[in-house]
């Protein structure tokens, strides 16, 4: 890949990895290394892509695959929680309660969620990437649906 494509792929694709890696990860810092670390693979990487698809698909499985690496890391259990400097800003205050609902969820229905609902992935194509059943797709997308339900009806109880 030359120079002037991947800076285009880094420019167009920056921030589908860093919303994946986020939701995977929780940390704003942690999907910052998630983000150098895909797209240096991708520097190093010495294959050919078939096209812009192939090559967003890629990036996706590479960030994937990163954040579960992470996740089964000794070092990340080890860590101390530090308190998060980087908070999304709203327009809404509902956007910022659905956001803390998703988060509070388990990693593999945050990322379904996101792969479905802002990368605008179908079932099929997200099973594929995660290597997984099309099934176990729409069972956590239900299961994740119905956890978000029950935790914002929760949340307008209250208020």
């Amino acid at each position: 890949m030359d120079k002037f494509s991947f800076t285009c792929a880094v420019e167009k694709y920056q921030d589908m990895v860093y919303r994946v890696a986020f939701h995977s990860l929780g940390s704003a810092q942690d999907a910052d290394d998630a983000v150098q670390e895909v797209f240096l693979r991708l520097f190093r990487y010495t294959g050919d892509f078939d096209g812009a698809e192939h090559l967003r698909r890629w990036l996706l499985r590479v960030a994937v695959n990163y954040c579960k690496d992470v996740q089964k890391s000794p070092w990340r259990k080890r860590r101390a929680e530090l308190d998060e400097a980087y908070l999304p800003a709203f327009e809404q205050p509902e956007e910022q309660g659905l956001y803390e609902a998703v988060m509070e969820l388990p990693e593999k229905y945050r990322t379904v969620l996101d792969l479905f609902y802002y990368e605008d992935l179908s079932v099929k194509e997200i099973a594929g990437l995660l290597r997984i059943d099309t099934s176990a797709v729409t069972t956590r997308l239900s299961r994740a649906r119905a956890q978000l339900k029950l935790k914002l009806k929760e949340a307008w109880q209250d208020e």
